[in-house]
């Protein structure tokens, strides 16, 4: 049998290099992989319930069937929004639907499309009031309304078309395009 006295030593060397590079592949295991940031995450939602405070009182709620939220949290996209409650000091003023509503959640403009229909909550007058229509703008800095599609305004059986409408709620002004149809005004 012949001796080699540099074995051992060498068996030894290669067993502390594969452990060392065996513990270097483990430690180092995923470093090349980034996960994405969280802001490139488009948030999705199922049906739900959002409400809405002005300091301590109620100002609106609604129901949504979906709603999406851009990664950067800027733009707010609802669909299927029923069982809105717009709040005057509190109490329920006007009731509202529509099939999607676009929000900008840093300037607070909205666009809603499609079947948008608004209903007036508790008249002094008894008289139903509401009004539909397909598309609705708010800007928020200057505080205009458009309503840029005939919109129907419906008191009690009467209807009244209005080709356009344009509300300035800084100034109070208010612009109607092309109007048809009649509404008898109530008695004294």
């Amino acid at each position: 049998m012949i001796r080699r006295p540099w074995f051992k030593p060498a068996i030894i060397l290669v067993a502390i290099v594969l452990v060392a590079w065996f513990v270097a592949g483990i430690m180092r295991a995923g470093n090349n992989e980034q996960a994405p940031p969280p802001s490139s995450q488009q948030i999705t939602l199922h049906g739900g319930h959002v409400r809405g405070n002005r300091i301590s009182t109620r100002s609106w709620s609604f129901d949504y069937k979906s709603a999406q939220m851009t990664p950067d949290g800027t733009v707010a996209s609802v669909d299927g929004v029923r069982n809105g409650i717009l709040y005057k000091n509190g109490k329920p003023y006007l009731s509202m639907s529509a099939e999607h509503v676009s929000v900008n959640t840093q300037s607070f403009d909205f666009t809603a499309t499609g079947d948008v229909h608004v209903t007036w909550l508790h008249p002094k007058d008894g008289v139903t009031k509401s009004f539909d229509t397909d598309l609705v703008q708010w800007a928020n800095a200057t505080k205009m309304l458009e309503l840029q599609h005939p919109s129907y305004f419906r008191t009690g059986s009467e209807t009244l078309k209005v080709a356009s409408i344009e509300v300035n709620f800084n100034t109070g002004s208010i612009k109607l395009g092309k109007v048809e149809g009649a509404v008898q005004a109530p008695g004294p």
